[in-house]
């Protein structure tokens, strides 16, 4: 073979060796750049992530933050930014959740941005089935469907389906709770086959009642500013003996001023053997209010009776701060609803005292929302051969003092509901009612979710 060929030949072969050796550093090159490419993509999501970890912090400590900031690695090293935007569903000037969008990118592909959108929002108490600060009894009719927690003893009877919780590690359990000679039980037991001892829980942590004490004068001053505030009724009417509150599924609330009640042999733990004023026999149409949707709370410095269906969220207080040596309270006429049961609707009432079900409530009684007694107890009272069928709240119970809405003889009921279910409302928990108390301060996450 000639020179010139295998000159020919060579150059030929390493032509091609440099065309596959270069296709061959492109392509490594090309793997690198999109390896750092998918690197600075999953780095975005994180930088946005950090974002919202950020934010939150700031939410939980009650300091002002910055809109965007520089993201570090361990070493210090600035790999990216985050930037945020706040928006806050709020009423009556109160924050309920804050939703947080936070986009990522890092300096080396600034154009890769992630964004994430979350909500944070705390907790309230309509987590807890009942939460209470006194012992109680559960009988074997209570089907429970929720958390219940008191800082007194419980005798837990009924049927639980979550955990239920006591402070104590044992109390005296009296005749008054079934123990008849008195006799020192664990914090939560039971007598039935119908609870699940494996979620009985105590001692556990003792819940802050005074932490969660509604300030009445603020939901006051809010009513009067820009909700619904109604004065004594007696400043109305000499013969007045309270308000009788009646929603309505058009958002709005009738009025009516009570002039004269029934009275009802009755029989509590407090007061023993007594008349009760509870039924209305006389009342005329006072007002109707439309219930504003910037500031949906309504404070009544008086007694209220309460009936109704609810449209958005509503708070109704029944507090008297006029007289500090007088403690109002609110009877349950007839049942609670809401007109969507979607999220979009909520009620809750406080009393600064006792909320408390009238004599004259219905066979089956639906009460919907958060029932708070702050100084009192919710329950209804002895009333004797007065039995009603069905008692169901889809909500909530905190009551200061021990609940109670069947009283029985021996083995047999002889007044109140005969069968009794409680089940929590898990939309209330993060986007509660105006001025419900928290059961955690902590934002936590409600919703997480990347936007395209």
């Amino acid at each position: 073979m000639k020179k010139g060929s295998i000159i020919a030949i060579v150059l030929v072969f390493g032509i091609i060796f440099l065309i596959l050796i270069g296709g061959l550093f492109s392509f490594i090159l090309l793997q690198m750049r999109v390896s750092a490419y998918m690197l600075s993509w999953e780095q975005s999501l994180h930088i946005a992530e950090s974002g919202t970890e950020y934010r939150k912090w700031c939410f939980n400590n009650e300091v002002s933050c910055v809109e965007g900031k520089e993201y570090k690695d361990i070493l210090g090293e600035v790999l990216g930014e985050f930037f945020l935007n706040v928006n806050v569903t709020s009423t009556c000037g109160e924050v309920f959740n804050r939703e947080i969008s936070s986009t990522g990118w890092t300096n080396r592909f600034p154009d890769t941005t992630r964004e994430v959108q979350v909500v944070y929002g705390r907790e309230s108490v309509a987590k807890f089935a009942y939460l209470l600060n006194d012992n109680v009894w559960a009988g074997p009719d209570r089907e429970i469907k929720g958390l219940y927690h008191s800082n007194g003893g419980i005798r837990m009877d009924g049927e639980n389906q979550s955990m239920v919780t006591s402070a104590l590690s044992e109390w005296l359990c009296t005749s008054s709770f079934g123990c008849s000679p008195s006799v020192m039980k664990a914090g939560v037991f039971t007598t039935t086959s119908n609870a699940n001892e494996d979620l009985f829980d105590y001692p556990v942590t003792s819940f802050d009642f005074e932490g969660i004490t509604v300030d009445l004068a603020q939901v006051k001053s809010s009513a009067i500013a820009d909700g619904i505030y109604l004065p004594p009724s007696i400043d109305i009417n000499s013969n007045a003996d309270g308000y009788h509150l009646i929603f309505n599924d058009n958002g709005t609330v009738e009025v009516r001023i009570i002039t004269r009640l029934w009275s009802d042999w009755a029989y509590n733990e407090e007061e023993g053997w007594h008349y009760d004023y509870f039924r209305i026999r006389d009342e005329y149409y006072y007002n109707s209010y439309a219930i504003g949707s910037s500031c949906s709370a309504i404070f009544v410095e008086d007694d209220i009776w309460i009936e109704g269906k609810v449209n958005q969220k509503v708070t109704v207080v029944s507090a008297d701060l006029i007289n500090a040596n007088s403690d109002t309270s609110i009877v349950i006429v007839n049942d609670i609803d809401y007109v969507d049961q979607d999220g979009t609707d909520g009620f809750s009432a406080m009393a600064e005292k006792n909320i408390l079900i009238s004599p004259s409530s219905p066979e089956q009684l639906e009460l919907r929302g958060i029932f708070i007694a702050q100084k009192g107890r919710f329950g209804r009272n002895h009333y004797p051969n007065n039995i009603r069928d069905k008692l169901e709240i889809i909500g909530s119970v905190v009551s200061n003092g021990r609940v109670g809405t069947q009283w029985t003889s021996g083995s047999y009921i002889v007044s109140g509901y005969i069968e009794r279910e409680n089940t929590i409302d898990s939309k209330l928990i993060y986007s509660s009612c105006p001025f419900v108390p928290y059961a955690s301060y902590d934002y936590k996450i409600v919703n997480w979710q990347e936007v395209e």
